[in-house]
């Protein structure tokens, strides 16, 4: 089963793919972040976000899409943009015609870490040690976006 987690944002949009398989064993398939240029109108950036996201969905088809969802309020105006970022993903997701999951950043750290009030750098760890890796992934929003797949994986009700 191959599962997309997707950390949704307007200037970087990261994802992750990750690979379960028997005995929910996880790897890492692919991780990267769909960039766009604060030079471009923001809807040209949100079209960005859509093809980019498109394709790397018809190249891995996934199972299961799991998007964070957003929980942040210190910047309307940034908060606004990131919903609309947000809503590109969902519908591309709903196009795939995948299984899709939404995930708090709160589930997400409990999930990992066990503590809700976790640090990034805490998270990070967790999806190095999860998919066994070298490295910590980078940047820090295709790091999230692997969290985010890894929490769709290991949260039981989601596993079927």
């Amino acid at each position: 089963m191959l599962i997309l987690g997707i950390d949704p944002g307007i200037a970087a949009t990261g994802y992750g793919i990750i690979e379960v398989t028997s005995g929910n064993k996880l790897s890492m398939v692919d991780y990267g972040c769909i960039k766009t240029s604060k030079n471009e109108i923001f809807p040209q950036r949100l079209l960005i976000i859509y093809h980019e996201l498109e394709e790397i969905i018809k190249k891995y088809h996934p199972d299961k899409i799991a998007i964070e969802n957003i929980y942040f309020a210190k910047n309307v105006k940034t908060a606004m943009k990131v919903s609309e970022a947000r809503g590109v993903v969902t519908l591309v997701a709903a196009k795939s015609k995948a299984q899709i999951f939404e995930f708090t950043p709160l589930q997400v750290k409990q999930t990992l870490t066990g503590y809700g009030q976790a640090a990034k750098s805490q998270i990070q760890q967790m999806v190095k040690l999860s998919l066994k890796l070298n490295d910590i992934p980078r940047p820090v929003d295709a790091a999230d976006a692997l969290a985010i797949a890894i929490t769709c994986a290991q949260t039981k009700s989601f596993l079927s």
